[in-house]
Parts: C-alpha cells; sequence; structure tokens
C-alpha cells in the first residue's frame, strides 16, 4: 500500500502517477523519468489516465469513437436512432481512428479535420470524407453535450471552425416514365411496393418507408379522414399524409384482410422486413432484367438508378404538373424552400426556349 500524502491530496492526484512541483504537473514514468503535464490538473489527470491504461487507448477519440457506438446501438434498441445511421457511423468509425485515434478529443484542431478531407479527396473518396466527418462531429458533439470530456469545448468539424467539405456533385439523375414502368414491370411485389410508395409519399425509402408498420395508418382529428402519420427518422419531423384512393389500396393489399401491428409494410414471406441494401439489389435485379428485355427488342438500355431517385421523381412530377412548391416541400420535409427548388431542378434538365421576339 502507497504512502499517504502529506497533504492530504486535496487535488485527488493518488493513483494517478501525477506530482505537483514547480507550479506545474508531473508524471512520473515507470522507468523512473519525470515528464511535464502542464498546469491544468484536468488535463493532467487525463493525460495520466492514458499512459496508465497498458493499452494506451483509454481517453484517446479512438476509445471514445467505441463509447459513441455503444450509445448508439442503445439509442437504436430505445428507437431514438434509425438503425441505417447507426450501421453508417459503424463503418465511418475505422478509418477515423486510423487518422485521429491516437489524439485527445481536446487536442482536435479544424486544420486536422480539413486534412483528413483532403486527403479522402487525393485518394478519390472525397464524398465518403465527408460523411466520416460528420460522424465525427457527431462523436465530439456527443461528447460535449454529456460532459464525458470537459477540457473540449468547441467542436473542429463544424463550419464555424472554417472547415469546408469536399465538393460535392448534385445528383442529377431523372427517372423517366419509361424507365420506371418498364423497371415496375420486371420487379417482384415488394420491390413494385417500395417504389410506389416512394413515389406517391417522397418520404427515404431507406429510414423511414422500410421500417413502417400498420402503426403509421391514422385519422386526423380535425377533419377525420384517413391519413399516415409518423415521425421521420432523419429530421425527428412529424409528418400526416392524406390517404388518397390508389395509396390507400397499395397499403391494404401490402398488409392484408388481418394486418399485425409490427408488421413491416415491405416484408418478405415470412414477415419480415428487409434490409435497405436487401431490397435494393432486388430493384438492380428488376432494372438488369428489364434491360435485358429491352436488348431483345433493340432498344439501348438504360442505366441504373435507386429508390431514392424515385423520391426525386415523384418531386418533379408534381412540380411539372403545376402542384406549387410548398406543398411539395411539406412533403419532403425540407427546411427551406430553395433546398426543394435545388432538388426538384437538378433533376430536370428542359431546353430552353430562345428569344421569339421579333425586332422591328
Amino acid at each position: 500500500m502507497g504512502r499517504a500524502r502529506k497533504d492530504g491530496d486535496p487535488l485527488g492526484l493518488a493513483g494517478t502517477r501525477l506530482a505537483y512541483k514547480h507550479s506545474a504537473f508531473y508524471y512520473r514514468h515507470r522507468d523512473g523519468r519525470w515528464e511535464r503535464f502542464g498546469t491544468d490538473v484536468k488535463a493532467a489527470k487525463e493525460r495520466a489516465a492514458l499512459y496508465n491504461d497498458p493499452t494506451e487507448v483509454y481517453g484517446t477519440t479512438g476509445y471514445w469513437l467505441d463509447q459513441f457506438l455503444l450509445d448508439c446501438e442503445a439509442r437504436v434498441i430505445a428507437k431514438t436512432l434509425a438503425k441505417r445511421t447507426r450501421d453508417d457511423y459503424t463503418r465511418d468509425v475505422e478509418p477515423l481512428k486510423l487518422f485521429f485515434g491516437a489524439m485527445l478529443p481536446h487536442h482536435i484542431e479544424a486544420t486536422h479535420v480539413q486534412t483528413y478531407l483532403e486527403i479522402g479527396a487525393q485518394q478519390e473518396r472525397p464524398v465518403r470524407a465527408n460523411r466520416e466527418k460528420a460522424c465525427l462531429s457527431s462523436c465530439l458533439s456527443w461528447l460535449m453535450r454529456t460532459g464525458k470530456t470537459p477540457l473540449l469545448k468547441t467542436n473542429p468539424c463544424m463550419q464555424l471552425s472554417g472547415v469546408q467539405s469536399n465538393p460535392e456533385k448534385v445528383r442529377e439523375r431523372y427517372v423517366t416514365n419509361e424507365e420506371y414502368m418498364a423497371t415496375f414491370q420486371a420487379a417482384g411485389t415488394q420491390v413494385r411496393l417500395l417504389m410506389e410508395l416512394t413515389y406517391q409519399t417522397l418520404q427515404r425509402p431507406e429510414s423511414d418507408i422500410i421500417f413502417w408498420t400498420p402503426a403509421i395508418l391514422g385519422r386526423d382529428p380535425h377533419t377525420k379522414h384517413r391519413v399516415l402519420e409518423f415521425v421521420q427518422g432523419k429530421t425527428k419531423r412529424r409528418v400526416k399524409i392524406a390517404m388518397t384512393e390508389r395509396l390507400e389500396l397499395l397499403i391494404l393489399r401490402a398488409v392484408g384482410a388481418k394486418p399485425q401491428p409490427d408488421q413491416h409494410l415491405v416484408h418478405n414471406l415470412k414477415g419480415e422486413g428487409y434490409t435497405y441494401s436487401g431490397i435494393s439489389s432486388m430493384l438492380t435485379t428488376a432494372i438488369t432484367r428489364a434491360n435485358k428485355l429491352r436488348k431483345e427488342k433493340g432498344l439501348a438500355p438504360f442505366p441504373r438508378f435507386g429508390f431514392r431517385d424515385l423520391k426525386g421523381k415523384g418531386a418533379t412530377d408534381m412540380w411539372l404538373a403545376g402542384t406549387p412548391i410548398e406543398q411539395i416541400q411539406l412533403l419532403c420535409g425540407h427546411a427551406d424552400k430553395a433546398t426543394t427548388e435545388k432538388y426538384i431542378k437538378a433533376r430536370w434538365n428542359a431546353a430552353a426556349m430562345p428569344n421569339g421576339v421579333d425586332v422591328k
């Protein structure tokens, strides 16, 4: 047992291998060396805990990224975080640990984050680096919010820090009616269902629609009309969508005469919900089948598309049909109209008419 400190240990240094002398904190290594840790007691203790850990992992960014994933798992169980988001973070953590893992969170500066993004661009993975930066930002915000690392005062990933994400090309894919119908006819029942639900409701197929159950069916308390009511997984906004005859018929076919309250609308033969990657591969198979039929008819194949592109198609088709942009914005869940306008126009490249005014 170690000797009791003569001063009663008012700074709580017992067991840390720290000593306060010459107006600073010093760490005594096992080989007898002394290392100056500065004048901040919290910073000194945090660094000492890192040295005292045999694996030298405790307290590092790598350690907290792993703890962040554990918290995400708990939030998925509590249904306050989408499983897709947890899966994305799990994928993003490993490359982050290679670069930031050995650093303490409060030592990460905006210049480090910018360097990470630039390396990602040099490696021809600029968008992936952007997503990984977003994961790091979420982790650091979680640390600040929970007070787990008191020395972390600002998030170096935020725009206010001056960090600029890598440029991303706007998704411009517009699925034509011909492409839609050819794929629809070549697809199975569940792919058709997700195609229609995405196109009609403009909701996110990957984080919302594939998780829908009959629980979303309800009635508006004011109008008494049937509606779809749910909370968006990404924005956490509560959304109500009026039930049209076409939409109601589609859902009734999906759930059957005696719907089970916890059964996903889009489900396999066992009644289980699909993973988004799983049903996306089924869509790809349908597109391949449709292109094979086109080839037999001497027609050129069309490029692949995803379920998410059908949200853009639905919004664009509504706009072309004269639906007010505010209504499309409400349905998409965009925070402002400008986002909706960009979202639509990025997918519509109509030829501009020349000036028809005669000069007299």
